[in-house]
């Protein structure tokens, strides 16, 4: 490749106080790694190609990818009711595997880290995912659902006897000779392990973060921590790399990465141009890229990869403002024709001229433990308060679109949409990170719920 990729990663990190990270890029049958600083600030213990970094969310296509290796082989059908091989969820009939893990499964978003967990996953899935308890009707739009993909781990662990992460590492990793660790769960033998780390705006140094507060049970949504080398083999086994052995079949790898919102009527706005089963796809830079991304406690890591050329990028960091470090370098890729799928977070697709927040999105919105409260200033400005208490102020576009930057002062922001009911007009539901809320029951302007929500604008 005609770049410096350790010199650029540099810059970037020095720039973004990112303590360390990695950097690897597979183009032309080829491929080049970089690793630059601490895997814990301070520590004096260098990143290297070996030191693995939780992933978050980008756990989620491992897990997907077992799902569909228990598809190839007869073992589950996509489109059969998930109550067939998980009777925990209970009758219904409309939830299933590819629901799950094309995030239309209409299962709430988040887990409640501060509740009740119990370790035996069969046991916390029959008290949070029955169908009855969906906040969305099944199959009618995109809600990204981490509790969706937990219930896809216990899926795997339904079908094939092994826990969560003896199925990873043995369907998946081993076979491509890569050493697995995770943040929660049992050990699978030494790797080290970088420490996440918040940077504040004021303060000279990254502060590690100590906590970890994903529970075991989450494992199969978050729980995986690989270097950015490793992440380039797994999205090379997609595409079919006759030199590595993949856990799924060239058509079950196609499947993953066929759009899968076709008729849906609320897409991933702001995350992606649409999804696949573990996948996103980005359609932004003149082909399709597939991907996906993933912040944990302190870290964020990025995925990218398309098919026509075979091309993989893949960035791991230990700071949350990883996302920023992640924006730069796809615009630093840009010039000469090596554009990479997955705008930045900065402002929402095709926003158009700013405009003032409309007051009737004003309300309380839930989706599961996730609640939104948005309040009109009188002067044509909203605010958005989570049951986090963090407080956002919105900068607001045509047809009901925003973005709110995080209020601690940094640069990570967040796209998100009012959506409308389409038979009455009003408000009736807003989207923030993909993450899809419904306007609570109990609001003095509450609509009826809809059993199609439709585009807003």
């Amino acid at each position: 490749m005609d770049i410096d990729l350790p010199a650029l990663l540099a810059g970037l990190a020095r720039e973004h106080r990112v303590p360390g990270a990695q950097l690897a890029v597979h183009h032309a049958g080829e491929t080049v790694t970089a690793e630059i600083g601490e895997e814990t600030y301070g520590s004096g213990e260098p990143v290297t190609r070996r030191s693995a970094f939780p992933l978050g969310s980008l756990t989620k296509p491992f897990t997907a990818t077992l799902v569909m290796a228990l598809a190839g082989g007869g073992d589950i059908d996509l489109d059969a009711p998930l109550a067939e091989y998980v009777p925990e969820v209970g009758p219904g009939g409309r939830m299933t595997p590819r629901g799950l893990l094309s995030h239309t499964g209409g299962l709430a978003s988040n887990i409640d880290e501060g509740g009740e967990h119990s370790e035996v996953r069969r046991r916390w899935v029959a008290r949070h995912c029955r169908e009855s308890a969906a906040v969305h009707p099944p199959g009618t739009v995109f809600s990204y659902s981490n509790i969706g993909y937990i219930l896809a781990g216990h899926l795997v662990e339904v079908v094939t006897g092994m826990s969560w992460w003896e199925a990873t590492e043995a369907i998946l990793l081993k076979p491509l000779d890569i050493a697995p660790a995770f943040v929660v769960g049992p050990p699978s033998g030494f790797r080290p392990q970088a420490t996440g780390h918040t940077v504040r705006q004021g303060r000279d140094r990254p502060l590690p973060v100590t906590g970890q507060t994903l529970p075991k049970v989450a494992a199969p949504s978050a729980g995986l921590a690989l270097g950015a080398a490793d992440l380039v083999t797994f999205a090379r086994s997609h595409l079919g790399a006759l030199s590595l052995q993949a856990a799924i079949d060239r058509d079950c790898a196609r499947e993953m990465r066929r759009d899968q919102l076709t008729g849906v009527k609320a897409g991933p706005f702001g995350m992606a141009d649409s999804w696949g089963l573990g996948w996103a796809i980005y359609r932004d830079a003149g082909t399709d890229w597939f991907g996906h991304d993933g912040t944990g406690e302190g870290t964020s890591c990025h995925l990218r990869f398309e098919e026509a050329a075979g091309t993989v990028v893949a960035l791991t960091t230990n700071a949350a403002t990883g996302v920023a470090l992640w924006e730069d370098l796809l615009e630093e890729l840009r010039p000469g024709g090596r554009a990479v799928g997955g705008r930045g977070l900065s402002r929402p697709p095709e926003p158009g001229p700013r405009t003032p927040g409309s007051p009737e999105c004003a309300g309380r919105y839930v989706n599961g433990e996730m609640e939104f409260t948005v309040v009109a200033d009188g002067a044509g400005g909203l605010g958005l308060t989570t049951n986090a208490a963090e407080r956002f102020e919105l900068t607001c576009f045509e047809g009901l679109r925003f973005t709110m930057r995080e209020p601690t002062g940094g640069r990570t922001t967040y796209t998100g949409r009012f959506l409308r009911d389409p038979e009455t007009g009003g408000v009736d539901l807003v989207q923030v990170a993909g993450r899809l809320a419904r306007r609570a029951r109990d609001d003095g302007s509450a609509l009826a719920a809809l059993a199609a929500p439709g585009e807003g604008g």
